[in-house]
């Protein structure tokens, strides 16, 4: 890639829960220009809890209060007109109120903010996250037997090794960024607590079940690339 980037950061102890959902409610929630992305024919919805861990411009260093904090997000998966498969943002809540408001202003990203503890003992992280407003949300797990890499083709590979990501500005243009990091090491996990509650915050019926799918990551290092109008 010939374009240089313009954030460096770091996730850490990412955990991946998914739930199907009807393809066509995500595609009524997607801007003009995006498409419900599938596998096998159903959509996911994906709640993801995890730490940010050095976020940066590439020309400075991280700075305390700005380029750490824990983030939480719901997300689903779309394609473009041009090709490109991307992770649609319904929310993002982060515990650090100069990076919601940039991300806000320049990424036109939905980050709001929200109070979040944060917490690692031995293998097992805890969360526990309260926005303004809505109910309070805790997470805790950790990472059991090693999966690796996902395999081609895999659900896995599907739900978590998403390069693009999308937004639409408030003048109606959608935009693409680019990322780039290494394939994510999985591992399975053992999920103590968690919360359903963004569903219901972003507008969706709460699910009843269980997540069909769960997984875990120690972390990858990223590179932000600038968006782009498309």
């Amino acid at each position: 890639m010939s374009v240089r980037p313009i954030l460096y950061q770091a996730w850490r102890n990412l955990l991946f829960l998914h739930w199907e959902i009807e393809p066509e409610e995500i595609q009524r929630r997607l801007p003009p220009g995006l498409h419900v992305d599938t596998y096998e024919g159903k959509a996911y919805l994906g709640i993801v809890p995890f730490y940010m861990d050095g976020l940066r411009p590439t020309w400075a260093p991280a700075v305390p209060g700005i380029s750490y904090f824990p983030e939480l997000n719901l997300r689903t998966y779309a394609r473009d007109e041009h090709g490109n498969r991307g992770v649609w943002f319904f929310s993002l809540d982060a515990h650090t109120r100069i990076s919601v408001a940039i991300a806000r202003t320049f990424f036109n990203l939905p980050y709001r903010y929200a109070k979040m503890d944060y917490e690692v003992k031995g293998d097992t992280v805890s969360m526990q996250t309260l926005r303004s407003g809505e109910p309070e949300q805790h997470f805790e797990y950790r990472p059991t037997d090693r999966i690796g890499v996902s395999e081609p083709g895999s659900l896995n590979e599907f739900l978590v090794e998403r390069y693009h990501l999308y937004a639409y500005s408030r003048q109606g243009v959608l935009r693409m960024g680019t990322i780039r990091h290494a394939p994510y090491e999985l591992h399975e996990v053992e999920v103590s607590e968690y919360s359903k509650a963004l569903f219901s915050i972003n507008g969706f019926q709460k699910p009843e079940d269980q997540p069909v799918h769960a997984v875990f990551s120690r972390g990858v290092e990223v590179d932000v690339y600038p968006m782009k109008k498309l």
